[in-house]
């Protein structure tokens, strides 16, 4: 049975090895400096960004992270679920489903107007499932790169 709880200080290792399959998915080199100071940002209790794990007999199988994020037109804060990932072997489990109900539950507790996120066009899988519980949004996104 899979276990939806908080991230915590003792997940470190597990953790990585869940979210190393995430930076390979979206074709990304994790660095140490980068790996630190994500997970010093997990375990502050100061820093907006917060994650949840699906936990399978004692093993870290998936994660969600998320933030609240202000929305200046509704004048209220929405969610935004930065990353989430189960493990390749653990996929077609209910793992992801029940990290988006808990993040749900999360938003209804904080009284979020809404939950947002986004993946990539070719993420099928997750969209599939995405599709059943959310609406795609008309939205394009766009990054602008800044020069040091």
């Amino acid at each position: 049975m899979t276990l939806i709880r908080a991230l915590n200080e003792r997940d470190f290792d597990d953790w990585l090895d869940v979210y190393r399959f995430y930076a390979e998915h979206y074709d990304l080199d994790l660095t140490d400096d980068g790996i630190a100071k994500t997970w010093a940002w997990l375990m502050d209790v100061n820093h907006p960004l917060t994650g949840i794990v699906a936990e399978d007999k004692g093993c870290l199988i998936g994660l969600a992270h998320y933030r609240a994020m202000p929305s200046p037109l509704r004048g209220a804060y929405l969610g935004f679920l930065d990353d989430l990932v189960v493990r390749p072997q653990d996929r077609g489990s209910d793992a992801a489903k029940l990290l988006l109900d808990a993040l749900k539950a999360i938003g209804k507790k904080q009284e979020w107007a809404k939950i947002r996120w986004i993946t990539r066009d070719d993420n099928y899988r997750a969209r599939a499932l995405y599709d059943k519980i959310a609406t795609k949004t008309n939205w394009a996104m766009y990054e602008m790169d800044i020069d040091c």
